[in-house]
C-alpha cells in the first residue's frame, strides 16, 4: 500500500468530538433572543396587567356599593385589560414570526450538514422528516423558552394576591400546591421520553415511504402493493404505542390539574365567603380573591408551556443528528497547472459495518484516456466511483489527481476538477437549463453540452426548449440520464465519471454519447453493462468482489469466459471459435467468443458482422487494435 504524502496526512482532519447535547438548542434560543425577550416582556407585562385587575375591580365595586365615584378606577381597569389583549395579541405574532424564522434557519442549518458530510454518514438519518415535523417543533425554542420561563408570573401574582387581600385564602390555596408540582414533574421525565420515541418511529417510516415511492412503477409491476402497504405501516403499532403514551402523560396532566384547580378555586371561595360573613372581607374583596383563585389556578397552564417546551428540545435533538454530523475534511492545495487528469489508487481499501467492500484496490488511469469499470452487481464499482472523485474517502490508501492527493485538494478545486454523471441524475432548479447549467452558464455552452448529450433533440421539441419549467417536461428515463450528461459536459474538468450514466440510452443515442466523450478533454471513467462500451475503451477495468479481476484492452480480456460471463455472453473452452488479438490479426482460439442475442441488441445497425467468428466490430472504433465483441 502507497503511504500518503506528508501533506495528506497533515490535511486529513482529526475526527471532532461529538458536540455537547443541547449545542444546536442553546444556538437556536440564543439565534432568537431578541424576539425572545420581546415575549418575555410582554408576558410579564400581561402578567402584571392581570394581576393587577382584581384589586382595580374590587375597588371599583366596592365603591360602587357605596355610590361613591368610582370612575378613575373603572378606566384603570379598562387600561389594563386593554393591556392583557394587546400584549396577548404581540405575544401571538412575535411567536409566529420567530418561530418561523428559526424553523428556517434550522433547516438550512440541517441540510448544509447534510450535503456537507461524506455520504456513508449520511445513510438512514431520515432527513425528510427532520427538515419538516422535526424543525417546525424545534423552531418554536426561543418563544418556547420565554413562555415557559413567564408561564409562571401570573400564578405567582394570582397567588401573592391571596395573601395580600387575606392570607386565610392564601393558605387554602397553597394546600394543593405539592401534588400540583408533582403532576408537573411527571410531564417533564415521562412526556420527553414518549415524544422521542414517537418522533422516532415517525422518521422511520417516513423513510421507509420514501423509497416505495420511488420504486412505485416496479412495486405497481410486480403486484406487491399489500406487501409495500404492511412494510411501510409496520413502524405504525410502535408510532401508536409511543403517540399513546404521549397523550396520556398528558393527558394525566391535564386531567389532574384541571380537576385540581377548580377544587383550590372552590376552597378559596369557600374560605373568603366565610370572612366576609364575618366582617373580615369586602364584596370588592371577595371578587379579587375569585380573581386571583383563577389567576393562581392558572398554574396548570405551566403544563401546556412546558409541554411546548419538551417538543421544542424533542424537535431540536433530532434535527442536532444531522447539523453534528462530521463534515468532510478538505485541504487547501490546488492541482498543477497543466495536468492531464492521470488518476492513481493507490492501496484503496473501504470496510462498511465490518464487511470490505473495496480490498487493496490499487490502479492508474491514464492521463486523457478512457476506462471501463465492469463487474458483476455488488463487485463495488459505484463506490470505487465515488473515492475515485472523493464522494466518499477510502479507510486506507490513497487517490491522486495529477499526482496530488485528493484530501489536501480544497473544496473547490476537488469540484471543478471532477464532474459527474449518475444512473438516476436529480434535477434542481425551475427550468431545464437551470437544472443542467447549475448556475451562470452562457447560451451558447448551454446549447454545446446538449448536443454533447443527445439531448438537444427532445428539448428543442419542448415548448420553450430548454427554458421550459421541469414540472412541465415529462421525461424518460433515457432523456433524464441524457441531461444529466449534459449537466457533466457543462464545464471543462480533469476527471469525468458516469456512473452508469446511460443505461437508460437506446444503442444509437449511447454510441453518439460515447463519441462525444472521446472527444472529452481530462481523463474518463465510466461504470458499464454495455459490451460496446467496454471495447470502445482505451483499458478495462474488471472488478469482482471488491477486488481487481484484470485489467487491460477488452480484446484480451475477453479470452477469460469469466469475464465475458459478466455481460452475459456465453463461453466454454474448445468451441474453435476465432478471436482477435491485440494486434490485429485474427488467431484459432480455444474460447468460444458467440455473443448471446441480448448483446447483439446493443450494437449500432452500422456495425460489420464477420460471419465467420460471430464477431462484430465498429469500423469507426476498429483501428487495428483488435477491439473485439
Amino acid at each position: 500500500m502507497t503511504a500518503a504524502p506528508a501533506d495528506a496526512t497533515r490535511a486529513r482532519a482529526t475526527p471532532a468530538p461529538p458536540p455537547a447535547e443541547g449545542r444546536l438548542l442553546r444556538e437556536a434560543v440564543r439565534r432568537g433572543r431578541g424576539p425572545a425577550a420581546l415575549v418575555l416582556a410582554a408576558t410579564a407585562l400581561g402578567a402584571a396587567a392581570a394581576v393587577t385587575l382584581p384589586l382595580a375591580l374590587g375597588r371599583a365595586v366596592d365603591l360602587l356599593i357605596a355610590r361613591a365615584d368610582a370612575g378613575s378606577w373603572v378606566l384603570l381597569c379598562t387600561a389594563l385589560i386593554a393591556t392583557e389583549v394587546a400584549t396577548d395579541a404581540l405575544v401571538a405574532r412575535t411567536g409566529g414570526r420567530t418561530g418561523a424564522a428559526t424553523t428556517a434557519w434550522l433547516r438550512r442549518r440541517a441540510l448544509a450538514g447534510f450535503l456537507a458530510a461524506p455520504p456513508a454518514a449520511t445513510t438512514g438519518t431520515g432527513l425528510p422528516t427532520r427538515l419538516t415535523a422535526n424543525a417546525l417543533d424545534a423552531g418554536t425554542a426561543p418563544v418556547a423558552a420565554a413562555t415557559a420561563a413567564a408561564a409562571g408570573l401570573a400564578p405567582l401574582g394570582g397567588l401573592a394576591g391571596l395573601f395580600l387581600v387575606d392570607p386565610w385564602a392564601g393558605a387554602a390555596f397553597v394546600c394543593g400546591v405539592p401534588l400540583l408540582l408533582l403532576i408537573l414533574r411527571a410531564l417533564l421525565r415521562d412526556g420527553r421520553a414518549a415524544l422521542t420515541t414517537y418522533q422516532e418511529e415517525q422518521g422511520r417510516m417516513a423513510r421507509l415511504l420514501t423509497g416505495a415511492l420511488s420504486g412505485a412503477a416496479t412495486i405497481a409491476a410486480a403486484g406487491t402493493v399489500r406487501a409495500e402497504e404492511r412494510r411501510v405501516l409496520a413502524p405504525l403499532a410502535g408510532m401508536r404505542a409511543a403517540g399513546e403514551r404521549t397523550w396520556r402523560v398528558q393527558g394525566r396532566a391535564a386531567g389532574l390539574s384541571g380537576a385540581l384547580m377548580p377544587l383550590l378555586v372552590a376552597a378559596v371561595l369557600a374560605v373568603g365567603g366565610v370572612r366576609l360573613v364575618a366582617g373580615h372581607l369586602t364584596p370588592g374583596d371577595l371578587l379579587a380573591l375569585s380573581r386571583y383563585a383563577v389567576l393562581a389556578a392558572g398554574a396548570g397552564a405551566l403544563a401546556g408551556a412546558l409541554n411546548g417546551w419538551v417538543r421544542a428540545k424533542a424537535g431540536t435533538a433530532r434535527v442536532e443528528t444531522v447539523t453534528a454530523l462530521p463534515p468532510t475534511p478538505h485541504g487547501t492545495r490546488d492541482l498543477p497547472p497543466h495536468g492531464d487528469g492521470t488518476l492513481a489508487l493507490h492501496g484503496v481499501h473501504v470496510t462498511r459495518d465490518g464487511v470490505p467492500l473495496l480490498d487493496s484496490v490499487t490502479l492508474t488511469l491514464p492521463g486523457g484516456t478512457t476506462t471501463a469499470l465492469v463487474g458483476p452487481s455488488g463487485s463495488g464499482k459505484s463506490l470505487l466511483a465515488a473515492v475515485a472523485g472523493r464522494l466518499t474517502d477510502p479507510d486506507q490508501g490513497t487517490v491522486l489527481l495529477d499526482g496530488t492527493d485528493l484530501r489536501t485538494l480544497s473544496a473547490d478545486t476537488l469540484r471543478h476538477a471532477v464532474a459527474y454523471a449518475f444512473e438516476r441524475p436529480a434535477l434542481f432548479g425551475a427550468t431545464i437549463a437551470d437544472a443542467v447549467a447549475c448556475g451562470p452558464l452562457p447560451e451558447p455552452d448551454l446549447r454545446r453540452a446538449l448536443r454533447r448529450a443527445a439531448a438537444d433533440t427532445f428539448t428543442d421539441r419542448l415548448p420553450h426548449g430548454p427554458r421550459t419549467p421541469l414540472p412541465e417536461a415529462p421525461l424518460s428515463g433515457g432523456e433524464l440520464q441524457r441531461l444529466g450528461l449534459a449537466r457533466a459536459f457543462t464545464r471543462p474538468t480533469r476527471l469525468l465519471i458516469l456512473d452508469d450514466a446511460t443505461s437508460s440510452l437506446d444503442t444509437v443515442t449511447a454510441h453518439l454519447v460515447a463519441r462525444a466523450l472521446t472527444d472529452t478533454p481530462g481523463t474518463r471513467l465510466t461504470i458499464t453493462h454495455r459490451l460496446t462500451t467496454a471495447a470502445q475503451s482505451d483499458q478495462v477495468v474488471w472488478l469482482d468482489g471488491g477486488r481487481i479481476r484484470g485489467t487491460g484492452p477488452h480484446s484480451v480480456l475477453w479470452r477469460d469466459p469469466a469475464y465475458r460471463a459478466v455481460f452475459g455472453a456465453g463461453g466454454r473452452a474448445g468451441a474453435g471459435a476465432d478471436t482477435v488479438t491485440d494486434t490485429g490479426a485474427r488467431t484459432r482460439s480455444d474460447v468460444r467468443t458467440d455473443v448471446t442475442g441480448d448483446v447483439r441488441t446493443e450494437l449500432p445497425t452500422d456495425m460489420r458482422t464477420d460471419l465467420h467468428t460471430g464477431i462484430r466490430t465498429d469500423p469507426r472504433v476498429d483501428t487495428g487494435t483488435g477491439a473485439a465483441e
